[in-house]
């Protein structure tokens, strides 16, 4: 069984990256691969009633790998660590099939309470590189998290979350984009060509709304002068270009 999931794991990240030009330089070279086969026996470890020793196991694959793995976390099968170094997974995190995470990612808990305290990420889900991702809440399947986010709350599934804190975005073009990424294995760092924060999107509206207003109050005082009416100053008009500048 070990030797299966293990043979699974190198099959994985064959499948999911083109650096990969062997099955032994996978099981040899990649720490996503190490950790997660220190965690299934730290986690064995765990169940059968042996904390402490546990929790060194999981300490000594940190140590080896980059890694921490709480033995208490749940992780399903074909999932992959890619380059892995300071990945964070607590202790009730679940993590479904299928799922890949990039450097960095924090699966954490905002609670000192007893109980769910970690976030769980249905099938599919793609963590990218030092995104935060905390609470007890749902990632759905197949949902994006961009890198360097930080989700607090729950994503819907197929959507795709950026930003700090995160923003959900839905968008037909992304999900056609994430369903050819889909097609080809999966989405490098959950970053689609198209996945601008809302939050700059909206503003890059109201800049050109406001510009759009501008012109019009300009176009109306000059056919009051026209007309003999007197027309008093107004501010500075708005810089849209400068301001949508900034805003990128």
């Amino acid at each position: 069984m070990a030797f299966e999931r293990l043979r699974e794991d190198i099959a994985t990240v064959r499948g999911k990256d083109p650096a990969a030009r062997s099955a032994l330089e996978v099981a040899l070279c990649y720490p996503g691969v190490h950790a997660l086969v220190v965690h299934r026996f730290a986690n064995a470890l765990s169940r059968r009633g042996f904390p402490v020793l546990a929790r060194w196991v999981s300490h000594l694959g940190r140590w080896l790998t980059g890694i921490e793995i709480h033995p208490g976390a749940t992780i399903g099968r074909r999932v992959f660590i890619d380059h892995g170094m300071g990945v964070v997974i607590g202790e009730t995190a679940q993590i479904g099939d299928d799922c890949t995470i990039y450097q960095g990612v924090t699966l954490g808990g905002t609670s000192l309470e007893q109980g769910k305290r970690h976030p769980t990420l249905e099938a599919g889900v793609v963590v990218g590189a030092g995104a935060k991702v905390l609470g007890p809440f749902v990632v759905g399947e197949g949902a994006r998290i961009g890198s360097n986010s930080v989700v607090v709350k729950a994503v819907p599934a197929g959507a795709t979350a950026v930003g700090v804190p995160a923003r959900v975005i839905v968008e037909e073009a992304d999900q056609r984009r994430e369903a050819r990424a889909a097609r080809m294995g999966f989405s490098a760092y959950a970053v689609t060509q198209g996945a601008n924060d809302p939050l700059s999107t909206a503003l890059h509206r109201l800049i050109d709304h406001v510009a759009e207003q501008d012109r019009q109050i300009e176009e109306l005082r000059a056919t009051l002068a026209r007309m003999g009416q007197a027309v008093g100053e107004v501010g500075e008009p708005l810089d849209a270009g400068q301001l949508n500048r900034m805003v990128d």
